[in-house]
């Protein structure tokens, strides 16, 4: 099936009694029908049909082998890190979301593993911080906030060279624009309370595997620590996800638009958006995927304009989080990366001239003149 399809068909389509919609499972056991005997769910930690639903759902999407739904994305980013053990070494995107970042550097690390925070997409570089204690490449591609693009291949090259796990967190681009597993990687991540629900009303993490030791190794981390997503939220994924192709398709156009008019802006820097043929990503991501997405970071000329910006927008809302409808402006500085110190933020990039904006799907006009109202209002 296209993935137009898929996104709406993608499940077992099991329902029972007729039902088009997925029902809501909302119970937290399920009855034996006799000693030793299951209906195949028992307790919903374990399973629930519900969760079940988009488990595979995902796992279609993202052509994969096996899919976990956890409660939040952090959840499932700490669920994959048990997979490793005390001394192990693991080389991650230096440009990472600022909560990643903040687990692998304050519980990960203090529980025995080790970081190297890397540009990853120089190949040579992860090359060499390559060591034996090396278990996984971890990247964000494109990454938040500056919009780096690493490339998968080559990065799934190395690892199977090395006998590493390549670890994608694909949140930004979803499974319409992407599928990291055919490109190599072992596990892909995804934020699902972004773009796969897409309403800003639930928070979610997913992830996919394409093996069944990394099923059977990450459903017993996932059962026993209790981390799974909850029938009604994973039913809001379910439905979400059925408009995820058009939502997509719509946000990208409205980015394209959105990024062309900030670079001709006098009081816009610069500009971070994949889909500009100008971006040093730009043709990586043309031959990893079928789209860039509708992420835009960008550099005002000063910190007063950054401000003012945040200050002074109507239409798009000053709040964390992305990949919903409604376009939110966000500035990663104080906000999504707060907790990475001052000079490896600098060093990257995310000064306080920063700002990410998640393009939503109302009509690119209103965006614009929101953001020129803002601007112009600049002192």
């Amino acid at each position: 099936m296209n993935i137009n399809t898929l996104c709406i068909h993608g499940g077992s389509n099991e329902y029972s009694h007729g039902a088009v919609s997925m029902p809501i499972y909302q119970s937290a056991t399920f009855s034996h029908i006799g000693v030793g005997k299951s209906t195949g769910y028992d307790y919903s930690r374990l399973s629930n049909p519900t969760r079940t639903e988009l488990e595979i759902l995902i796992t279609n999407l993202e052509k994969g082998y096996d899919g976990m739904a956890f409660s939040t994305g952090m959840a499932a980013i700490g669920g994959i890190m048990e997979l490793f053990s005390k001394g192990d070494h693991i080389i991650a995107s230096d440009d990472l979301y600022g909560g990643s970042y903040r687990l692998f550097r304050n519980i990960s690390s203090k529980n025995g593993l080790k970081f190297d925070f890397i540009n990853t997409t120089d190949t040579n570089e992860v090359k060499k911080h390559i060591l034996k204690e090396t278990k996984a490449i971890f990247v964000e591609t494109p990454s938040n906030p500056m919009m780096h693009v690493s490339d998968i291949r080559e990065l799934s090259k190395i690892a199977k060279e090395h006998h590493l796990l390549l670890i994608v967190d694909n949140t930004f681009l979803t499974p319409y624009f992407c599928n990291p597993i055919p490109l190599g990687a072992n596990i892909v991540i995804h934020s699902g309370t972004k773009y796969l629900c897409g309403h800003n009303d639930t928070l979610a993490g997913l992830v996919i595997v394409d093996s069944k030791e990394l099923s059977e190794s990450l459903r017993k981390i996932y059962k026993t620590t209790g981390a799974c997503l909850s029938p009604f939220d994973s039913w809001l994924l379910i439905r979400g996800i059925k408009t995820l192709p058009l939502r997509m398709v719509k946000q990208q156009k409205n980015a394209m638009i959105i990024a062309d008019w900030l670079q001709k802006h006098p009081k816009i820097k610069s500009v971070n958006y994949v889909g500009l043929p100008t971006n040093p990503g730009y043709e990586i991501s043309k031959n990893q995927g079928r789209g860039f997405g509708a992420m835009i970071s960008f550099e005002t000329d000063t910190k007063e304009t950054a401000i003012q910006l945040l200050e002074n927008v109507g239409l798009i809302l000053y709040a964390e989080s992305l990949g919903g409808v409604e376009s939110l402006i966000t500035y990663p500085m104080i906000q999504t990366h707060g907790d990475i110190p001052e000079e490896e933020r600098e060093k990257l990039g995310i000064n306080e001239r920063l700002l990410r904006l998640s393009v939503g799907i109302e009509d690119s006009i209103d965006i614009i003149q929101d953001l020129g109202y803002a601007l112009n209002k600049v002192i």
